[in-house]
């Protein structure tokens, strides 16, 4: 690590629990996020800041004058330009010794496959529940740590989903992959614009605890949050043996390749 850098992190190094050991393995590490709007920029700006290595960041929309009243990274500027793009504008501008690879995409389960494997912790930033199914079956195969945000109108909720521990529940344990869900959107029901800030801001901590190897995850563990009244809420939440994904029924492969397809 480099004068510069010591520096730029002396703020980090000065807590026990992280240090010189602890920034170089934040240094040396790969973050997946998967969108790149409300959630995915406080996010990666977080991440980028904190010194991560490498940031994969991926998305197949483009910046929308909408989008301004709450993701972050994007400007005025920006409006029409890919949302990867301007992203990796964002945090290069932030820290030129993060690699940030822009992929303007949609991923499926193929391109999954192969991001995942390649990741130190994966963060689910995207906004739709097909896409979530599929970003936590390629976790559970390649046991990556997955850390999972949503947020909509004043509710925002955060997990985290350890595939690489043995007594921990994915993603499709507690939202199974048959069930019924109403997609809901920012754009036909609303957002409170700090509340992305708020959970992405957390997913950033949970991802940056993971690497470093530090605290208590939220592993097993569904925090949601209402914003009217800044009340938080935790479910337990424990493996379901069963689960399609990572359960043992010998058909869960199957079951997990079609929901990620």
């Amino acid at each position: 690590m480099q004068d510069e850098e010591l520096l730029r992190y002396s703020r980090h190094i000065l807590l026990d629990d992280i240090g010189i050991e602890g920034q170089e393995r934040i240094r040396a590490a790969h973050a997946l996020v998967i969108g790149a709007g409300g959630l995915g920029s406080p996010v990666a700006m977080y991440l980028a800041c904190a010194g991560v290595g490498t940031i994969t960041v991926t998305d197949d929309d483009t910046v929308d004058l909408t989008n301004l009243q709450r993701q972050i990274a994007h400007r005025t500027e920006s409006v029409g330009t890919p949302k990867v793009a301007s992203l990796k504008n964002t945090l290069q501008a932030l820290n030129p010794h993060t690699q940030v690879n822009a992929m303007q995409t949609r991923v499926d389960a193929k391109a999954l496959d192969a991001l995942v494997q390649h990741a130190d912790v994966v963060l689910d930033c995207c906004d739709n529940f097909k896409t979530r199914q599929a970003v936590n079956a390629a976790c559970v195969q390649h046991r990556k740590p997955l850390v999972s945000g949503a947020a909509i109108q004043f509710d925002g909720q955060i997990s985290v989903y350890d595939s690489g521990q043995a007594d921990a529940p994915c993603y499709a344990c507690i939202f199974p992959p048959e069930a019924t869900f109403e997609e809901v959107r920012c754009s036909t029901m609303g957002v409170f614009a700090p509340l992305v800030g708020i959970i992405g801001s957390m997913q950033a901590a949970e991802a940056l605890k993971l690497i470093v190897g530090i605290g208590r995850s939220l592993q097993g563990r569904l925090l949601m949050l209402d914003g009217r009244a800044m009340e938080w809420n935790e479910i337990r939440m424990p493996r379901n043996p069963t689960c399609p994904v990572c359960g043992t029924s010998p058909s869960k492969q199957e079951l997990a390749g079609e929901h990620a397809a």
